[in-house]
């Protein structure tokens, strides 16, 4: 009889023993689906701010909530925000790790392992490779955690948050803006450490290569390519960001009006004549110059004759020209000019060449055409570049279109004909490059993909060219 509460006690220390791996290991699969779960947050929450676009930006300003001043805070530190994610989705990795050996080893024990040591021992015995069996059951131990480990992290801790953030991006920035500012805070002395060493890089970096630049232009259009996503507009959006990263390699001569297309009046005419050459014009400035427009010496401004559009025939409108003419040269790169006529509030300057002459006139609508294209108005009835699209493959120009133009209705790189353009500008003046003298008529000249016939000209230019371009 005294034996059977002896025996009693016994299996209460030996369930209340085996009652601890199991809470140990429960607790431990709990851990794991948690840091699992803050992993996916995290990496997901790298993607949702990334990818904020600038009308998400907006929307987010227009609410006002509390998660959207976060989400505006976190957007003016991107680099420190970016280390705090990294900061932290690694030490919960980290985590993940140790706490999957540490389940590993309650689900499979030592002597298992031990067991499997041996045998692979026994098998590369054979093969004459020797192995010991510690060695190889400590291995074949941290086998099984780094792949079990890597499937769980790659699968729910990067690819199935990364492509939700993708679709969801502003609802889980809002999740995630109060979390992140926490974590800035906590990690402020690593994050801070991470950012400067990342300056420094990037300086040195950029120190090394020619004009500071760390990726060409075919790159940077790649990239661009790349990420603007695949919406309605998508196809107009890469073609103003492909404008703006080659805007500052653009000269003014490139995008200039040659004298030839110029309305410009002689300051010596009457009044009737003037009004009737902006009626036709339909322009609203005018430059004027003395003998010929190699001598430009103001620009008139129509709007200026609006209170004198009564006036007789002899109303001196010369005492409304204005002075303050902006001379450029040809080379000059368009980003300056921008700045330039926004500190002197002018919309158009003269071009001049290596000479002193007056080559053409630039405005400020000839800067903004390459960057969003095109500007119409309701006195632009005619298309900007003269041409005729015959076919898919053939073209019949103006001789005195620009080659940069000529560029853009092709769909091409402005870049094209550089080796052998010369000191031209115009496709006429490409094609005189390439012949050596005004051509006759029907004239064929080849260059690479292109075919230029001379259709029409006179004894001093050429008038029209028939462009056929072979695409690979």
């Amino acid at each position: 009889m005294e034996s059977e509460p002896g025996s009693l006690s016994f299996s209460y220390d030996f369930l209340a023993l085996a009652a601890f791996p199991a809470l140990e290991l429960t607790l431990g699969l709990l851990s794991i689906l948690l840091l699992l779960a803050c992993s996916a947050l995290v990496s997901g929450s790298e993607v949702a701010f990334f990818s904020l676009t600038h009308n998400d930006f907006v929307q987010l300003e227009q609410d006002g909530t509390p998660s959207s001043r976060r989400i505006l805070s976190l957007k003016d530190r991107p680099r420190k925000l970016l280390a705090t994610i990294l900061i932290s989705n690694n030490f919960i990795n980290i985590a993940i790790v140790l706490l999957s050996d540490f389940v590993l080893r309650l689900l499979l024990s030592d002597q298992l392992f031990s067991e499997w040591g041996r045998s692979l021992a026994g098998f590369f015995g054979r093969l004459g490779i020797d192995i010991a069996p510690l060695q190889l059951a400590v291995a074949s131990r941290w086998t099984i955690t780094v792949l079990g480990v890597t499937f769980l992290l790659v699968l729910f801790g990067e690819v199935a948050p990364k492509v939700y953030a993708k679709l969801n991006n502003i609802s889980l920035a809002r999740i995630m803006a109060g979390p992140l500012l926490v974590l800035m805070r906590v990690f402020a002395p690593l994050s801070n450490v991470l950012v400067r060493w990342t300056n420094l890089i990037e300086k040195r970096l950029t120190g090394r290569t020619e004009g500071g630049t760390l990726a060409s232009k075919e790159d940077i259009d790649e990239a661009i390519e790349l990420t603007v996503s695949a919406q309605a507009e998508a196809e107009h959006e890469v073609d103003i960001l492909k404008r703006i990263v080659k805007f500052g390699e653009v000269s003014v001569k490139q995008i200039m009006r040659s004298r030839v297309d110029v309305v410009a009046v002689d300051h010596r005419i009457s009044y009737p004549e003037l009004l009737e050459v902006v009626r036709d014009s339909g322009y609203s400035r005018i430059p004027v110059f003395e003998n010929d427009f190699d001598n430009v010496t103001g620009i008139l401004y129509v709007k200026d004759l609006l209170g004198h559009l009564n006036e007789g025939p002899g109303f001196e409108w010369q005492d409304l020209i204005r002075t303050n003419v902006l001379y450029v040269p040809e080379a000059k790169k368009i980003d300056d000019l921008l700045r330039e006529f926004q500190v002197k509030h002018l919309h158009m300057a003269i071009v001049v060449d290596e000479y002193g002459g007056s080559a053409g006139i630039v405005t400020l609508e000839d800067i903004m055409e390459e960057v969003i294209g095109d500007i119409k108005d309701e006195f632009d009835d005619e298309a900007e570049v003269e041409y005729k699209q015959l076919d898919a493959n053939n073209f019949l120009f103006e001789g005195k279109t620009l080659l940069n133009d000529v560029c853009k209705v092709l769909d091409l790189e402005t870049g094209i004909f550089d080796a052998v353009r010369g000191d031209a500008d115009s496709l006429a003046g490409l094609l005189l490059e390439l012949h050596g003298q005004i051509p006759k008529k029907d004239t064929t000249i080849t260059y690479g993909p292109f075919v230029l016939k001379v259709v029409s000209v006179s004894k001093r230019r050429i008038q029209q060219i028939l462009l056929t371009l072979h695409r690979s």
